[in-house]
């Protein structure tokens, strides 16, 4: 077994050792209720207060999607958040990043759509990304541009609903945002090597979800760096964490996106982990982190 790679910012050493409290390292061991109670668990414990004068409404589209829609006190912009969660395909809901999609919508001044995709293992590829595609064409319906925000397994479905938008000739997408996101590397090198046993998400985590998500290796809908071009491709804001087994699959997709010719703006957070949204009120790194995703996705709604 490979050493633990381990970051020295206390601030998200106490949120990984408190995550740990709730979520065991070997979580994924355990049955998917017990997962999704622990997970469940955590995501309470960090959860915060909305802004003030946040609207907040949930609803269905297509009469069996749920999505939960957010509105600042302040809108500055006809542009429109699309705000898919992470959680390995497994975790995860409209409660589980309400915080985060409240203090995103906030600070871009835009209103903001979270969804609350189908889950594996009882709803494996491509379940989820047909949830998310079928939210992204209703809010395509309507004026403004749409910008697509995703974190880990919700990165990788934002990116893969995306391309697809891009594929099919789809327009009014100005922008992504990808966090730590799984793009489809080969798990045996790179990162997924060096970053094993990293704090928070290890290479063998990272093989679960695949295995139970049950997508094809060679669909770049589900896996976008098997995509052989990546030209048309939106703006994009790409933020890894090194302390990650995915800080790769972000690195190289930033790289392929500029060699493409697509805008993108890149970001690793030096001495953070995954799953380092929820460490904002805890790390500098992470509040940092968080403050130029929030900037990026401001700018983005701007077009």
């Amino acid at each position: 077994m490979s050493e633990r790679p381990m970051p020295s910012e206390e601030g998200i050493l106490a949120f990984h050792k408190r995550c740990e409290d709730f979520y065991p390292p070997d979580a994924v061991d355990a049955d998917i209720v017990q997962q999704r109670a622990w997970y469940d668990a955590l995501c309470a414990a960090f959860d915060a207060p909305a802004p003030a004068g946040m609207v907040k409404q949930d609803g269905m589209v297509a009469g069996r999607i749920p999505v939960r829609r957010y509105r600042p006190a302040a809108v500055t912009t006809d542009t429109r958040l699309f705000y898919i969660h992470g959680g390995g395909f497994v975790v995860g809901s409209l409660d589980s990043h309400d915080a985060i999609c409240a203090e995103i919508s906030e600070a871009a001044g835009a209103e903001l759509l979270a969804v609350d995709y189908r889950l594996s293992p009882e709803h494996v590829w491509p379940a989820a990304l047909e949830d998310c595609w079928a939210v992204l064409v209703d809010l395509l319906l309507k004026p403004g541009g749409i910008v697509v925000i995703g974190d880990s397994a919700g990165g990788n479905l934002a990116a893969g609903i995306v391309m697809k938008a891009r594929d099919e000739g789809l327009k009014g997408i100005v922008g992504q945002a990808l966090v730590y996101p799984g793009l489809g590397g080969d798990l045996v090198s790179g990162s997924y090597v060096e970053m094993a046993e990293a704090p928070g998400l290890t290479t063998a985590d990272v093989a679960y979800y695949r295995d139970i998500y049950k997508a094809p290796d060679d669909a770049p809908h589900a896996f976008p760096l098997q995509a052989q071009d990546l030209s048309g491709l939106p703006a994009t804001f790409i933020t890894g964490a090194y302390f990650d087994p995915l800080r790769d699959d972000a690195r190289a997709y930033a790289a392929r996106l500029a060699l493409a010719g697509v805008p993108v703006e890149f970001r690793e957070e030096k001495q953070m982990i995954h799953a380092w949204l929820r460490a904002r009120f805890m790390s500098e790194g992470a509040k940092a982190g968080f403050a130029a995703l929030c900037d990026a996705v401001r700018r983005m709604a701007r077009p």
